[in-house]
């Protein structure tokens, strides 16, 4: 009865092992065939530097797909652009960048990062570079001469580059006598003379200035003895100015200041006879015929002085502010002939040099004269 029951047994342990798929003989035979598989598959470290479809990815699929790994191999993928240190894009970048997924931790496998002195040593190289003084290389033999009109008349303040291209085409410009109406003209600044509806252009580098001087201040731009003088109002001017003309310590009013050696010789020279304009406070009553006496001329110790103009600008019982223009310069002149006449003058202002005003300038303040007044001055003196 024993042993038929053990032979019952191993019947039924045999009948399980068949039912199961076979003795241990096939099953050996299953895990070489794993083996030969997982040796056909890219290790972890060549597919995670593969890129493009060749890659770790493609690589995959394709093995899932076929059942072995796909030709050419991970191995290749990685040697033509893949492995270490070569260049990273699409997603491969994206993976292998520090802390991100799947990538490598921070300071595996990347270059060292350069130090700061290297990075501000580049920076001061390059500013050196740039910040280099720009050579003025000589003209060539074709390089035309001198500027365009348009730019020089907008340089001396005639307006926009538009602007003074609209004054060319309304024929209201003209150089050294011509009038110039095609865009483009060339011209010399430095040489040419440059008019616009008459008057000329300062486009050189001359400046042109206005002061109303007040009383106590000296006629010179220096003075030894330390008084204030017409130098104290230029004292931030870099070119070196000078007046025109004089002025009574005394007397107020308007003084030009240039740097234009000819112009204020001319305005000054009696040739040329520039008119200026004074107002004077003198106490009454005047006799009707005063104007008449300065006009025909009053006797001096240094010969005759005339007005060519007078007139009463106003009257407060005894007290008259009157007015008189004449184109001589000689010193004092108007209070010496008011004072001839019979009525010395309390108080003398001069309100006009030639065409330019005082206008409502105050005491002690300088201005930089309008082209156009310039212009004026020229035209004065035949300039």
């Amino acid at each position: 009865m024993r042993s038929s029951g053990r032979n019952s047994r191993d019947s039924g342990r045999g009948n399980y092992r068949g039912a199961g798929g076979g003795s241990s003989q096939p099953r050996a035979g299953g895990k070489k065939d794993e083996k030969q598989q997982r040796a056909g598959r890219p290790r972890p470290e060549e597919r995670r530097y593969d890129v493009g479809e060749s890659g770790s990815a493609g690589g995959a699929k394709d093995e899932r797909r076929s059942g072995g790994p796909k030709a050419g191999g991970s191995r290749g993928a990685a040697a033509r652009g893949g492995a270490k240190g070569g260049p990273r894009t699409g997603a491969a970048s994206k993976a292998g960048r520090p802390g991100g997924k799947g990538g490598p931790q921070r300071g595996r496998g990347q270059a060292p990062a350069r130090p700061r002195e290297y990075d501000a040593q580049v920076e001061e190289r390059n500013r050196a570079r740039h910040d280099k003084p720009q050579i003025k290389t000589p003209k060539t033999f074709g390089e035309p001469e001198g500027e365009r009109l348009q730019k020089v008349l907008a340089r001396a303040g005639m307006g926009s580059r538009r602007a003074c291209e609209e004054l060319i085409d309304q024929a209201r410009v003209e150089v050294n006598g011509k009038i110039v109406t095609e865009q483009g003209v060339r011209v010399d600044p430095e040489k040419d003379e440059i008019k616009v509806d008459g008057l000329t252009v300062a486009t050189q580098s001359y400046l042109f200035f206005a002061l109303n001087k007040p009383a106590g201040v000296v006629s010179t731009m220096e003075d030894p003895d330390g008084r204030q003088c017409l130098g104290d109002y230029v004292t931030n001017r870099e070119t070196r100015l000078f007046h025109v003309g004089r002025l009574d310590t005394e007397t107020e009013g308007i003084i030009l200041l240039t740097n234009h050696g000819e112009l204020a010789h001319r305005l000054t020279h009696p040739r040329y006879g520039v008119k200026k304009t004074y107002l004077a406070a003198i106490q009454g009553p005047l006799p009707r015929d005063l104007g008449k006496q300065l006009k025909d001329g009053i006797q001096l110790e240094d010969g005759y002085a005339r007005a060519d103009h007078f007139r009463v600008v106003q009257q407060t019982g005894k007290n008259y502010l009157v007015e008189v223009s004449l184109h001589e310069g000689r010193k004092h002149i108007v209070r010496r002939m008011l004072a001839e006449a019979g009525f010395p003058v309390d108080k003398l202002v001069r309100t006009a040099f030639g065409p330019i005003s005082l206008g409502d300038q105050k005491s002690g303040w300088l201005r930089r004269m309008t082209n156009t007044e310039v212009g004026m001055l020229m035209r004065e003196v035949e300039l």
